[in-house]
């Protein structure tokens, strides 16, 4: 009989962790697995396991558990305890209204205070984003670029919302990027963006960016209706 291959096993830890950074690596490791598949939808995260694997106590293992539910990146449920969070579903509308809601204030209160480097960082993220032919890089310079725009908003509660809403999306591009066939779809998109923000004019970085996100949604929105997009998702 085939033994179920233990997602926790794709996890390699280095040696004793010290016990002042445990929290931290223990988060760090575990957002990484999350984001790059190794922890796959579903997966449920036993606080014990977790305990055993780092060589640490339970309570590094709970504050971590708990960042990451605060990241979205894991749900609590009644009977399975932390499990590795879904990835955009049929929600996807409702999910970009909330990221054009936040992402438009972040943007509005960084513009004025972003410098010649900060614009020269996101040029390079949109060429490196041209060369890229990696659908996991594609989705991790997506999320960089964006950053690099918002990055000098003073509210650090929004900018923690607005990362929130880019992981998320990260995830979703890096497992369907390649069947929805949309690798250079957004850069003409992300250089009027930039264009707008390096001219300080914000208004029309706002409806730049509105307009980008919404063409992102309808085209998550087509593509999660179709058979091909839906036998993924229950597959995972």
């Amino acid at each position: 009989m085939t033994q179920k291959p233990k997602p926790l096993h794709s996890i390699k830890v280095d040696g004793p962790i010290p016990a002042h950074l445990a929290r931290s690596v223990i988060e760090e490791t575990l957002r990484s697995a999350i984001l790059d598949g190794r922890l796959p939808c579903g997966t449920a995260l036993r606080q014990q396991d977790l305990a055993d694997l780092f060589g640490v106590s339970r309570m590094p293992v709970r504050e971590a558990l708990r960042q990451l539910e605060a990241q979205e990146l894991l749900s609590v449920t009644t009977h399975k305890g932390a499990v590795v969070a879904p990835l955009i579903q049929g929600d996807a509308t409702e999910t970009y209204e909330l990221r054009i809601l936040l992402e438009s204030e972040a943007l509005r209160q960084s513009i004025p205070l972003l410098t010649a480097a900060d614009h020269a960082r996101a040029a390079d993220y949109i060429e490196e984003l041209e060369a890229q032919h990696d659908y996991t890089e594609i989705g991790r310079l997506n999320r960089l670029f964006h950053m690099a725009l918002y990055s000098k908003a003073p509210n650090q509660r929004l900018l923690r919302l607005v990362e929130d809403g880019l992981n998320e999306e990260e995830r979703f591009l890096r497992f369907n990027l390649e069947a929805m066939g949309l690798g250079k779809l957004s850069q003409d998109d992300h250089r009027a963006m930039l264009q707008a923000v390096q001219d300080r004019d914000t208004e029309l970085s706002i409806k730049r960016l509105e307009q980008h996100l919404n063409r992102g949604v309808e085209v998550i929105t087509r593509y999660l209706a179709t058979p091909a997009a839906q036998s993924r998702q229950a597959a995972r």
